[in-house]
């Protein structure tokens, strides 16, 4: 069945003058609103899921699709959600994506097709979200919170926080303290082509310092302190950067227990800023993120696109490093 984004490229026009067109909109010239009707008979247009999900230029649901809804990042982004939609009078539902296989990617992109989900975010931080963004059909009205350079080229609406940017500038930080190098602590949402670990290697390579390898850890504490541990045993590491705060804690851990200390023998560096990363002892050096604000942007993103209006510029802070106790020079 063709879709709106069928009907625009057949009529030469944006899919947002055919969302215009299927609410009556005063704003479509006569000519513009003849050549879509026409380019809609062509095609067989039928404007059920999409006419239905627009209602009144405006969806009343908004369904959010995201693989995790504890983790700061998530839970942050759900709630700058959440609060936009409050304010603009929506309801929010939220589907988990339990994996990037298949048979739930899948489901989750056939419960969000039905008209009764509205419109929809998808917080595309790793390969659950990437993937349901890529199997989105076109005739469902979407955006998505992601890192920057993923899914390019998809033509929807991809809103993103530099992370790439603020892990080179953490990295450059750590360098200009007198660091040879810096070792990475990876989040399993990180690529080698987009985010955190990207923005490392870069500041790296830029510097002409020796690039580590890369240690991976899972979502849990774990994994992130036996993370730690590997680092701890090796006397040449002065300096940590982690892919999240949570991970930066473990390996805090990880290096007391060995009698490393943060900062004398070891600078440690977290990710996003987690309400008490600022308490700890010694308090945490880290990136802020605004995932509050990315939320809200997705969520009047989405508004603006259902009514056929341009979408707004997103209002975010950037991301930038918090510097406090756990960081300092090298001894020596």
């Amino acid at each position: 069945m063709a879709s709106i984004r069928d009907v625009a490229a057949a009529a030469g026009v944006s899919y947002q003058t055919v969302s215009r067109v299927l609410n009556d909109s005063p704003r479509v010239r006569d000519e513009t609103r003849r050549q879509v009707v026409e380019a809609m008979r062509l095609l067989g247009f039928r404007p059920n899921r999409s006419a239905r999900a627009l209602g009144l230029g405006r969806a009343k649901a908004v369904t959010v699709v995201t693989s995790n809804t504890t983790l700061y990042g998530y839970a942050m982004t759900l709630q700058g959600i959440e609060e936009a939609a409050r304010e603009q009078g929506l309801t929010v539902a939220v589907r988990v994506v339990e994996s990037a296989a298949d048979v739930h990617v899948i489901q989750a992109v056939e419960y969000v097709s039905d008209p009764s989900a509205g419109g929809v975010v998808v917080v595309a931080f790793d390969a659950e979200g990437v993937e349901v963004l890529r199997r989105l059909p076109g005739d469902v009205p979407g955006v998505a919170a992601i890192e920057p350079g993923v899914a390019a080229g998809s033509g929807r609406t991809l809103i993103c926080l530099d992370e790439r940017l603020a892990a080179a500038d953490a990295t450059r930080y750590l360098l200009g303290l007198g660091h040879r190098t810096v070792h990475h602590v990876a989040i399993p949402s990180e690529s080698g082509t987009g985010g955190r670990a990207a923005g490392w290697r870069q500041a790296l390579e830029e510097a002409g310092a020796e690039i580590p390898a890369v240690v991976v850890a899972g979502w849990d504490a774990p994994s992130a302190y036996e993370a730690g541990r590997l680092l701890a045993a090796d006397g040449g590491v002065t300096a940590i950067l982690c892919g999240n705060d949570d991970t930066a804690l473990a390996v805090r851990r990880a290096l007391y227990d060995v009698g490393r200390d943060v900062p004398g023998d070891v600078s440690l560096v977290g990710f996003d800023d987690v309400p008490g990363s600022a308490y700890w002892t010694p308090s945490l050096t880290t990136v802020r993120m605004d995932f509050a604000g990315l939320g809200r942007a997705c969520l009047l993103a989405l508004v603006a696109e259902l009514a056929g209006d341009a979408v707004p510029e997103a209002a975010l802070a950037s991301p930038h490093l918090v510097v406090r106790e756990s960081t300092a020079s090298p001894r020596g």
